[in-house]
């Protein structure tokens, strides 16, 4: 049958674009399936501001009247590193084990994306480099952290068919709680930092101060790194919002250094546990069950999304003590709360000095997820390419932005 492509252009569409996932995964134990509201304000342009300063279209591919994959095209102006190279990217890709929708959602993308004057794609990405990053190759029997993605084995075998080759792998480690710590890593863990130097918990009463803090520390961190795509104020502010719930101040810890703010670690109750059943809904009792699972029963793992470090203590003894100082304050925190393992992600794979600060406190990297890309090809050649090409049974509705 015809695979066709159809633009996301309204509120029902949208629903269905969410809930392609649910099918593609059905099967699969090891997936977590996400709140229908969160996603619904993860696609919306009043809750993310991302949605309002990139350019962003969402597709559905339907067979027999049945949707059977999704992809969307993005082209973040905050990305773009040179004229001489326009990158855009594709995300939110899930679909069945299907060869053809496989290429017809990646075509659907890369015509949008080079109509644009994009030279060069990547992804996935959903939406930015900054939400969940690149496609699961490896730990596919665990589930997924909070804000990290699962994708089936097959994914990365059809997108390596289109063409598609590794750019960055990325890597989520995991800490056992239960496990001693070695004798080198307590010891490490019990140096102590010169004394301009102090820790501090997060403040709520001075909340969102606080998170402009870990946003410019966040955006100075990284700077320098692959792929960086700087948090804009409004983003930090969504972030905020999002994370209000979720945050202990035993769990969120800032180093300053002559009284100002220099790094911090922020580390989150790992919701997916807490809703796994939950079938995506809240309602009628889903709520009920959230509060009494993060409150009552409490989680048992736990993941750290966000830490940074200020670049002018790149390569200074302070500087490579932070980090390893930051996870052991926030470690007491927890053991209070129950939580037997933590999720340290993503780590890039040549971030060669946090990847052995990690493994000498023995964690190890379970997951590994890879950032593809490909050279899209001009206009005048794609032209060439697709007239010369036999008949597609692949039906392009017209474009559109949800």
């Amino acid at each position: 049958m015809t695979i066709e492509i159809v633009p996301v252009t309204d509120k029902a569409m949208l629903r269905r674009f969410i809930r392609v996932p649910f099918a593609v995964h059905e099967h699969d134990n090891a997936w977590a399936p996400p709140l229908l509201m969160e996603r619904e304000e993860a696609f919306s342009a009043k809750t993310n501001p991302f949605l309002r300063r990139a350019e962003v279209c969402f597709w559905l591919a339907i067979r027999d009247g049945r949707d059977v994959g999704r992809i969307t095209a993005q082209i973040d102006p905050l990305a773009q590193q040179s004229l001489d190279e326009r990158v855009g990217d594709f995300g939110c890709l899930s679909a069945e084990d299907d060869p053809e929708a496989f290429a017809a959602l990646l075509r659907t993308a890369e015509d949008f994306l080079r109509s644009r004057g994009v030279t060069h794609v990547r992804g996935p990405f959903s939406l930015s480099i900054n939400e969940e990053t690149g496609l699961l190759v490896d730990g596919f029997d665990t589930p997924p952290m909070l804000l990290m993605g699962h994708d089936p084995v097959y994914a990365a075998t059809r997108l390596e068919a289109l063409g598609y080759r590794k750019e960055k792998d990325v890597y989520a480690y995991m800490l056992d709680m239960d496990a001693p710590l070695s004798s080198s890593a307590r010891r490490m863990l019990e140096r102590p930092l010169p004394a301009s130097v102090t820790m501090r918990r997060l403040n709520f009463k001075d909340y969102s101060n606080e998170i402009r803090r870990i946003v410019d520390i966040y955006n100075d961190a990284w700077s320098g790194n692959w792929g960086f795509v700087p948090l804009t104020e409004q983003e930090g502010e969504a972030m905020a919002k999002q994370m209000r719930m979720l945050l202990d101040d035993r769990l969120v810890w800032f180093v300053e250094a002559d009284g100002q703010a220099v790094a911090f670690i922020v580390t989150l109750p790992n919701i997916n546990e807490a809703i796994r059943d939950l079938d995506g809904r809240l309602f009628p009792f889903g709520w009920a069950k959230l509060l009494w699972r993060l409150k009552m029963r409490r989680v048992k793992s736990a993941r750290v999304p966000l830490m940074g470090v200020r670049r002018s203590l790149s390569g200074t003894l302070i500087g490579s003590a932070i980090p390893l100082q930051l996870i052991g304050s926030a470690l007491p925190g927890a053991v209070a709360f129950g939580f037997r393992s933590i999720e340290l992600s993503w780590i890039l794979e040549d971030n060669l000095p946090m990847r052995r600060i990690l493994e000498r406190l023995g964690a190890r990297a379970y997951k590994t997820y890879r950032v593809y890309g490909k050279r899209l090809a001009l206009a005048g050649e794609a032209l060439a390419a697709q007239t010369s090409s036999p008949n597609s049974p692949i039906k392009l509705a017209p474009q559109a932005q949800v």
